[in-house]
């Protein structure tokens, strides 16, 4: 019986450990994905602030071949 208790102790002792773990990874990709959505928001702010208010007609573009 005493065995068995300490078997058990220990399986929970891993489990644990694990869990714990995989709450670091959960934490570290959650600051990943922040960062990322910061950096895209930045991105299409620049992008809103860098293209040209008013849309570019294609006949009035030649093509690259010109």
């Amino acid at each position: 019986m005493e065995s068995r208790i300490t078997e058990l102790e220990i399986k929970i002792s891993y489990a644990e450990d694990l869990v714990d773990e995989l709450n670091r990874t959960v934490f570290r990709q959650q600051q990943q994905i922040d960062t990322l959505a910061r950096e895209i928001n930045s991105l299409r702010q620049q992008m809103q602030s860098a293209a040209p208010q008013q849309a570019n007609s294609l006949l009035d573009e030649l093509p690259p071949h010109y």
